[in-house]
Parts: structure tokens; C-alpha cells; sequence
């Protein structure tokens, strides 16, 4: 096996403990005897397991050495499989590289492990080649990754050559592109233990649609027009969304990424804590071939806080120009983001009748700085009514209008008020109840 992948060139970057190259040396040292059985057998099972992680992480299933090996393609980030994922293979010399490297991958695709486990007396190779996971609930992974890599899996899986298995990776990168952006419609950040900046999938992101949010319909166009333009390359605005507590400002973001996803629209969240680490992030996505929001919800300082300074460098007046495939869409209870107390009209001066004060307009200046806002007001009652009568029509409950209008009203006192949260929690509640009695 060793041999095989020292001809990797492309792809031939790989750190020495990954997976590959631990079960090359597995197979180097069972040949040359360099090792002892019981060694190279304790070192088998600690790749196989890696391999098991990573298939019960992405829902892999059938032949995971295979599925592993596609994994590994799809999520290397180079030169060629970048420039694939922006303009596609094309033609060049590099081809050729990628065809020898694919020439590789084929014979590690169908790679015999019987000399190894019959030396070593043992089959967990054989076993994870023809594996059948677990059935799961989807929350535990992606399933649209899991999905991918395994229907490209079988794909190279069957492809007659190099020429083929060329096509079907490259027009992956082409269709998806490479990496977890690729992959994946929503990120989180953080460093890891060298410092590097690290982008960490949410696999479990909810499936909401817009759809399913009842009511807001001038509000959700708004929001759907921007995002529509920003999606197909035209002008679009940074968009605050404001208003009361649980009127579906998160939710309408949500939606709007697991919308326009097959558009190329990926979101990363990013919390007020991780403001300084804007310019990082952007510098890092800045040239992929993805529309990506930068998120952040319930977006909101206190007086003494300055961080949202980083937030206002980077929308606007900055000395790098934020690049075309950014945009950032942020939520709030409050209008203007930044509590304004009376001590910050102390420095107010009037001047011909104008009244000017620097520190109010340091704080106002944040939100006017989001060019679109969009507000979402508490439901009125018969709003708040509507809203219950058609999540109860979804949710299967039979009670009758009145009788839910009634309960409704109840629950509200108690919890919280009138709005669409109230609204589904009690639905939530009165579904529970009748599973119970049935």
C-alpha cells in the first residue's frame, strides 16, 4: 500500500497520522516484520476504529474503507480542487497530476487486505468492507453529507478508470465544492490547540422552512429579496432583524439558509465574545466560491461594552473592502443594538438649533450601518389566534377553534405573552397531551 501512496501528488499532502498513512504503515511493517504481530494487530484496531468514529459522525454505511477514502477527496482543499470548485476542471498539465493521483485512488479504492489479515489473524479490515451501521436518529449527523459521500462512494466505486473516476471527483468539486463548505450549510467557529482558526459544521441545524412560519409574509419577502440578490451576485445589504421576543427572527434566518443552500448560501454564527475574530473569518472565506451570511443572534450591548467597534470596522469603513460573497444578518430585541442611557446626552450641544452628541451618535451609528432592517412586531390577538389554529391544523389537534382559542388564552397569562414562541409552545404542550392518551 505504501507504494501506492508515495505516488500521491496532489493529494499527497497527507499529515503522518492520518488514517491512511498509519494503516500504509501497518502494512509496510507486517511485510518487512519491523514490528511485532501483537504491535502491528493493537495498531490495526486503533485505525479501525478511527474509521468507525468517522463513519458513525457522517452516517457512513456498506463499504467504509471506501467511504473514508471518498471523504478524504472531497474534504482536501488544495490548488486543483479549489480552482475545480470555482471554474471547474478545465484544461492544463495539472490534469495529468490529477489523473495519476486518481490512478492511485482507484487501486486504494479496491485494495485486497487478505495478506495482511491472514499474517495478523484478523478480519476487521474485511468487516468495515462490508459493514451495516446501526440504524440512528439523523440529529447524530448530516444526513445530506452522508448521503453525497456515499452516492459518490459507489460511483468511483464502479468507475472503469482513471478518465472516469477524473470526471466524477472533479464535477463533485464543480457541483458542491470542496471541504466541509461543501458539505455542510452552517458553521460555528473556534482555535484550536495550535491557534489556527477552525470551522466546526452544525449537523444537526433545523430543517425549518419558511413555510412554517406562520404570518410576516412583508417581512419574510424583504428578507427573501435580499437574500435572492446577494445568492445570484447582485447588490445586497447587510440585514438587521429587529423587534419582540419570540416573533421568529431566528427562525426566519434559519430558513432562509436551509432555502437558498442548493444556491451555494453557507452561514457561519458567530458570537459577540468572537467580534475579533471577524477579520479572520472573512479573510479565510473571502475567495470561495460560496455566498456566505455571518450570523449573529440576539445581538445587543450594554453601555460599557465595545466590541460591537470590531463588528462596525468590518460592515463598513474598514481599510479592506468586505468582499462580495459576505454578508452579515443579525437579530436583536432592540433597534438601535446599544442601550443608550441619559449620561450619554451630557455631552449634547446645541448649535443653531441642532442638537448633536457624539456618543449617542456613536451608538445609533451600528444600526444605521445594516442597510436593510426589518421589524417583527408582537402578533396582535386575532394574529396570535391565526397563528394557533393553523400550527394546531399541522400538529393534528382536534380541538375545536373556540376550545383552542380559550386554552390559548390561558397559556399566555402564564407564559409569557402574546407571540408566535407562546404560540407553538402551546401547541407543543396540547400535541404532548394527546400522545399521552393515546
Amino acid at each position: 500500500m505504501n507504494h501506492i501512496i508515495a505516488r500521491l501528488l496532489i493529494y499527497g499532502d497527507l499529515p503522518e497520522d492520518s488514517i491512511l498513512m498509519k494503516v500504509g504503515g501497518i502494512v509496510k511493517a507486517a511485510r518487512e516484520g519491523t514490528a511485532s504481530k501483537d504491535e502491528l494487530v493493537a495498531e490495526s484496531y486503533r485505525q479501525v476504529k478511527r474509521i468507525l468514529q468517522i463513519s458513525t459522525d457522517y452516517g457512513f454505511d456498506r463499504n467504509l474503507w471506501q467511504c473514508y477514502l471518498t471523504f478524504l477527496l472531497i474534504t482536501d482543499e488544495n490548488p486543483f480542487t479549489l480552482t475545480c470548485e470555482k471554474i471547474g476542471a478545465g484544461q492544463g498539465s495539472v490534469n495529468e497530476f490529477a489523473l495519476n493521483d486518481f490512478r492511485a485512488f482507484r487501486e486504494l479504492f479496491h485494495y485486497s487486505f487478505a495478506e495482511l489479515e491472514e499474517s495478523l489473524g484478523v478480519d476487521c479490515f474485511s468487516r468495515i468492507c462490508h459493514y451495516t451501521a446501526i440504524e440512528k436518529p439523523e440529529l447524530m449527523y448530516n444526513k445530506n453529507v452522508s448521503l453525497r459521500v456515499q452516492e459518490l462512494s459507489a460511483a468511483l466505486d464502479a468507475a472503469k478508470d482513471e478518465y472516469e473516476f477524473f470526471d466524477l471527483v472533479t464535477g463533485f468539486y464543480r457541483d458542491y465544492g470542496v471541504g466541509l463548505f461543501g458539505l455542510n450549510k452552517a458553521f460555528r467557529i473556534s482555535r484550536d490547540a495550535k491557534g489556527e482558526l477552525v470551522f466546526n459544521a452544525i449537523s444537526n441545524m433545523d430543517t425549518v422552512m419558511l413555510s412554517d412560519l406562520v404570518g410576516y409574509e412583508a417581512q419574510k419577502k424583504k428578507l427573501v429579496d435580499n437574500t435572492s440578490a446577494f445568492v445570484r451576485g447582485k447588490k445586497a445589504n447587510n440585514t438587521l432583524l429587529f423587534g419582540d421576543a419570540g416573533t421568529g427572527k431566528s427562525t426566519s434566518v434559519k430558513a432562509i439558509v436551509n432555502e437558498f443552500y442548493p444556491a451555494g448560501l453557507r452561514m457561519i454564527e458567530i458570537t459577540r465574545l468572537q467580534f475579533s475574530e471577524l477579520a479572520a473569518v472573512i479573510a479565510a472565506i473571502k475567495n470561495r466560491n460560496y455566498r456566505f451570511i455571518i450570523y449573529m443572534d440576539d445581538l445587543s450591548f450594554e453601555e460599557f461594552e465595545t466590541e460591537y467597534k470590531y463588528l462596525k470596522a468590518v460592515i463598513e469603513g474598514g481599510v479592506e473592502t468586505k468582499p462580495d460573497n459576505v454578508l452579515i444578518y443579525a437579530t436583536s430585541n432592540r433597534r438601535h443594538l446599544i442601550r443608550e442611557t441619559w449620561s450619554d446626552r451630557d455631552d449634547v450641544v446645541n448649535d443653531n438649533g441642532l442638537h448633536k452628541s457624539d456618543t449617542m451618535e456613536e451608538k445609533l451609528s451600528l444600526a444605521n450601518r445594516f442597510g436593510v432592517t426589518i421589524y417583527y412586531p408582537k402578533p396582535a390577538p386575532r394574529e396570535f389566534y391565526d397563528i394557533v389554529y393553523v400550527l394546531a391544523e399541522r400538529a393534528g389537534i382536534t380541538l375545536s377553534r373556540e376550545e383552542l382559542k380559550l386554552e390559548a388564552n390561558k397559556w399566555e397569562l402564564s407564559h409569557g405573552g402574546i407571540s408566535g414562541r407562546t404560540a407553538e409552545q402551546f401547541i407543543t404542550y396540547l400535541a404532548g397531551l394527546e400522545e399521552l392518551k393515546a
